[in-house]
């Protein structure tokens, strides 16, 4: 006598965000990925490490940066002077989109990005020091001509 099979089970459904855009971000306190949250959730639980991460206080408003130490994806709250990075412990400085600049290397072309004032910028790909702010004569040379 044939045994009756049993239905497969039907899949979850996917997650799909409010339609509204009720939905915000935050990096993931365990292992760094960014996470999905909906507006109003006190804390999120990560799918991936189960880690359970503190969503920050309505209208706090939060910017991102890498780690220059080891290339981390940083959250923290804007305004803050520096960033210490949970992962290698770098101290980084948290700078303002009005505060920085940027230049190509000048070996690689990797994008840099720079304090305002410095003279130079160390390439972290390739470790070429670019000369930034400073006017050299062959510089001078091409602009005046």
């Amino acid at each position: 006598m044939p045994v009756p099979l049993a239905p497969y089970p039907t899949p979850p459904t996917p997650f799909t965000p409010p339609a509204n855009g009720t939905q915000s971000q935050l990096v993931c306190s365990g292992c760094r990925n960014l996470l999905l949250y909906p507006v109003g959730a006190t804390s999120v639980c990560c799918a991936v490490c189960n880690a359970v991460t503190a969503v920050p206080p309505p209208g706090t408003e939060m910017a991102q940066l890498v780690c220059g130490g080891c290339h981390t994806l940083l959250m923290y709250i804007r305004g803050a002077t520096s960033v210490q990075c949970s992962c290698c412990h770098t101290v980084n400085l948290a700078m303002e989109a009005n505060q920085v600049a940027h230049v190509n290397c000048g070996n690689c072309r990797m994008l840099l990005m720079y304090q305002y004032g410095a003279r130079s910028v160390k390439c972290a790909v390739c470790n070429f020091m670019t000369a930034v702010g400073v006017l050299t004569s062959t510089t001078e040379q091409k602009l005046n001509s």
